[in-house]
């Protein structure tokens, strides 16, 4: 018994260390979420009866090794699978390849026939030798005369110039030889990397098979180098008109291998989050720093809107008009509790080279109700929002959107559908043709200083003049500001006939405007806070 168990370890040890076969995978499907990628390919092996090593060639360059899943007829076992980005083994060029056994032949061509000029090059070297000693043997004859020695120069100059100058040329050829060679292993090396080597990602499997034959694998695996980010392209001819949105999609990754007519799958989950449900611990209160946030925070957005501003001043509406493609007969749709998945029936190409790929997903048309808004305290502009209703049932994702509004671009928007409200406001852009003017009127402010407080009184006229040929509807909004001081008292004087909500200081106005009609509205505020104290934000 003992040596039956001895026997069969070496058997199965010897064929472990049998010559591994490489094979190449290919990249048949691919779900790309939102930080990561699920790639399906599939590749074919000639396997032999019983164990043997298989090393799957041109998957991606990382890879989470938890989630490997090799799919094999039942009478294949997989023993074990190995991901590895520096697989070496000397028998991992295929010499069987048609191109590489043709470049070898050249090689070992050029190579004999370099060995034959280096012997034609000896020989000469022996033939100069000679000569060289049958010259001292003449000269040291003293029964030549003048005349016949000086014969015998002459031919010694002729036979040795002649000589050198066909070691000069041999050795030309020998070097032109040598070039050709180096050129062949470059494309040596270039034919036995071009495909097989395309990544450096490589699956080495340890399986048992029970019947000889072509067996197909199919490989699953979550790689984090591929990437998907919504983006719209939102297209409105009037504001009577639904908004006609183009959902698409920007991708990117850099697995280290293309792909190449895959089918192509966007999912919104996220393989990568954690799914452990939170546990909530006791809450301790404690005293920081105080600061000015809300402040900072006007500022920031500020800028950022500056450089958006910028940035979109440099787009062309050739790069973001909204096509009628029909793109929506190859997209399905399909949306469970956890997230939203589109399936695309036309196959892609997305190359490893970390560049954005735009993937049109679906045409939609948005009924839309229309109106203007502005905040004249913050921006002196009005800004069209379009209004959907029942935004849920068309399966948005928070993104950035072109904006193309009577046929001209306008900027970028973004669409932010994780909301608690009903009604989801699209911003469609600038309209210029609405002057809007927030001016303080200077003899009804003022300061007054009565004992230990200050008191400042601020007035403003805000004017709105409608330039349009249509009626507009605009929903106007201003603001005083609040105390969260015992000692700041603020008095609102005049509100101009507004909805006043006094949490938050916000003065609203429902205005509908004729073409060439102006609007005035004046608010007045009081604020008295000690004389010694300096309130910055006011």
């Amino acid at each position: 018994m003992k040596k039956l168990i001895l026997v069969t370890f070496l058997v199965s040890a010897i064929s472990f260390a049998q010559k591994p076969i490489f094979t190449t995978a290919k990249v048949k499907s691919a779900t790309v979420y939102f930080n990561a990628a699920e790639l399906q390919q599939t590749t074919s092996v000639n396997l032999p009866i019983g164990t043997s090593e298989i090393v799957i060639k041109n998957v991606a360059n990382s890879l989470n090794e938890n989630t490997i899943q090799i799919g094999v007829p039942n009478t294949v076992t997989v023993l074990s699978a190995q991901f590895s980005d520096d697989y070496m083994s000397e028998y991992e060029i295929d010499e069987t390849n048609p191109a590489i056994k043709k470049v070898r032949d050249s090689i070992s061509y050029l190579n004999k026939e370099s060995q034959k000029i280096q012997n034609q090059i000896a020989t000469e070297n022996k033939t100069i030798a000679i000569l060289d000693r049958n010259q001292i043997v003449a000269g040291s004859n003293t029964g030549l005369n003048v005349a016949e020695l000086s014969k015998l120069m002459d031919y010694y100059k002729e036979k040795n110039n002649e000589i050198l100058a066909n070691i000069v040329a041999l050795n030309e050829k020998n070097y032109k030889i040598i070039l050709q060679v180096q050129n062949l292993n470059k494309k040596l090396q270039l034919n036995t990397q071009k495909e097989e080597k395309a990544s450096d990602g490589k699956l080495v499997l340890q399986v048992m098979n029970e019947v000889a034959g072509n067996i197909n694998f199919e490989i699953n695996y979550i790689t984090n180098t591929a990437s998907w980010t919504p983006f719209y392209d939102l297209r409105a001819e009037s504001v009577k008109e639904p908004i006609d949105m183009m959902y698409k999609a920007q991708a990117v990754q850099n697995s280290g291998i293309d792909w190449k007519k895959v089918k192509l799958t966007l999912s919104s989950g996220n393989p990568n989050q954690n799914n452990q449900a939170p546990i909530l611990g006791a809450w301790f209160l404690r005293y920081g720093e105080q600061y000015g946030y809300f402040n900072n925070a006007d500022k920031k957005m500020n800028s950022i809107q500056s450089a958006k501003a910028k940035e979109d001043d440099d787009v062309s509406l050739d790069e973001v008009v909204v096509v009628s493609s029909g793109i929506s007969r190859h997209t399905s749709i399909n949306e469970n509790q956890l997230n939203v998945s589109f399936d695309i029936d036309i196959p892609y190409d997305i190359l490893s080279n970390g560049k954005v790929h735009s993937v049109a997903l679906k045409e939609l048309k948005l009924p839309a109700t229309y109106k203007y808004y502005a905040a004249p305290r913050v921006d002196k502009e009005a800004f069209l929002l379009a209004e959907i209703k029942d935004y849920s049932k068309y399966n948005l994702l928070p993104g950035e959107a072109n904006i193309i509004f009577e046929g001209m671009y306008v900027g970028k928007t973004t669409i932010n559908p994780n909301q608690t409200t009903d009604t989801l406001n699209l911003s469609m852009g600038r309209d210029k043709k609405i002057n809007i003017k927030r001016e303080k009127v200077v003899d009804k402010s003022g300061t007054k200083f009565l004992s230990a407080y200050k008191e400042q009184t601020f007035t403003y006229d805000l004017t709105v003049r409608n330039n349009k040929k249509e009626e507009i509807q605009m929903l106007l909004k201003d603001q005083y500001p609040l105390s969260t001081d015992k000692e700041i008292s603020i008095e609102l004087l005049d509100d101009g006939n507004a909805k006043v909500n006094k949490e938050t200081g916000i003065l609203t106005w429902d205005l509908k405007l004729s073409p060439n009609e102006t609007k005035k509205i004046r608010i007045s505020y009081k604020v008295r806070y000690p004389k010694d104290k300096i309130i910055d934000n006011l």
